[in-house]
């Protein structure tokens, strides 16, 4: 329609691609309920895939085929799913005995810190949080916490029957992309592919390990303070620390506010919220750094934009996949010639594209 000189050809191209990023955009959140478990599953299947590989070095497992290893990994994958389901659901039916407690030392802070600054003619707390109460709609409320375990009981299940599938049909999948895209074609994909694996792979297994040293920690150091529901809120930790800069202050704040209720005391509440923070910055600062061998290449400012979009279109499940979905999506524009451009805009590191170019010439 344009010829190659035609100053409007390329406007038209970039008037197609707004085009399609838009109907893409549209599609992600009306086929949210679709889409999610599916790129969940697929995710996840990266972490069982290290695992499995990273048994080879264990003495006896090691000399198992690869198929058995990957089943030993899909049911322990299975077993940890549900034992999550569980303790989320004992500790909600926990929390609601521990309610008239909390709400006793909460009376009692409140007596203290008022009659600390001098507050002769203080407000009543009881009739505060009944006009909060009364002004709250409790009974939608309860009703959208319902539905969300509801829909997270539902989406959990997709996401298991879809890994059980990936799992199992991960080993012909290049057999299949040679037969669909013969020649060079192929070879492009297969590159994309292995670019893609090589980036993810390493980060989401080594995210998953560290997360679960954080949340080990986070366990002890609260047992060892007696705050309630330890092992759910180290559970809660380390899931939220999937989710950059802003899940390591989440994970902090919620357990520092419960142990406020618990304990009524300000000073434990700071010896719990510094022990906390510490490990925070331990695993961030240095366990981490040494862990990763090489970082998913984007700068702090696209990881933050790239964190408020995902979780824009699909919530706290898309701040936790904000990272290899953006991603994936670097590597896939760097392997076109067309959208290389935004690629490097997108890193941090620019240095692997000056090589390329330099080999290219």
């Amino acid at each position: 329609m344009f010829q190659r000189s035609d100053p409007l050809r390329g406007l038209f191209g970039v008037v197609l691609s707004l085009l399609l990023i838009t109907l893409a955009g549209r599609f992600m959140i009306v086929g949210k309920s679709f889409l999610l478990p599916i790129i969940i599953a697929v995710i996840s299947v990266y972490v069982l895939v290290e695992a499995s590989d990273a048994l080879r070095r264990v003495p006896l497992v090691g000399r198992a085929p690869e198929w058995a290893r990957r089943m030993l990994v899909l049911v322990g994958f299975l077993v940890v799913a549900f034992w999550l389901g569980g303790v989320m659901m004992s500790t909600a039916s926990q929390v609601s005995a521990k309610l008239p407690e909390y709400q006793q030392n909460i009376d009692m802070l409140y007596s203290d810190m008022t009659r600390m600054l001098g507050l002769s003619d203080r407000p009543d707390l009881d009739q505060m949080i009944e006009r909060m109460r009364q002004s709250l709609p409790i009974r939608e409320i309860a009703t959208a916490v319902l539905s969300s375990i509801s829909s997270a009981a539902g989406l959990m299940f997709m996401v298991l029957v879809y890994a059980t599938f990936l799992m199992s049909e991960r080993g012909g999948f290049a057999h299949k992309i040679a037969v669909a895209l013969p020649g060079e074609r192929a070879r492009r994909a297969s590159n994309i592919i292995a670019d893609i694996n090589d980036a993810i792979s390493e980060y989401i297994a080594v995210k998953t390990l560290v997360n679960a040293i954080l949340g080990v920690i986070s366990f002890v150091a609260m047992t060892i303070l007696g705050v309630d529901f330890a092992l759910f809120w180290a559970v809660l930790i380390a899931l939220l620390n999937y989710i950059p800069y802003v899940g390591s202050m989440l994970g902090v704040i919620f357990p520092v506010v419960l142990s406020m209720a618990q304990f009524g005391s300000v000073q434990k509440t700071l010896v719990i919220a510094a022990l906390l923070t510490a490990a925070q910055i331990w695993v961030g600062n240095v366990l981490e750094p040494r862990m990763v061998g090489r970082k998913v290449n984007m700068s702090p400012f696209v990881v933050m934009v790239a964190l408020a979009l995902w979780s824009s279109v699909w919530g706290v499940a898309g701040a936790i996949l904000a990272i290899p979905l953006t991603s994936i999506i670097a590597i896939i524009m760097a392997n076109f010639e067309s959208t290389r451009p935004f690629a490097v805009l997108l890193a941090e590191n620019v240095e692997p594209f000056e090589v390329k170019q330099a080999r290219d010439l």
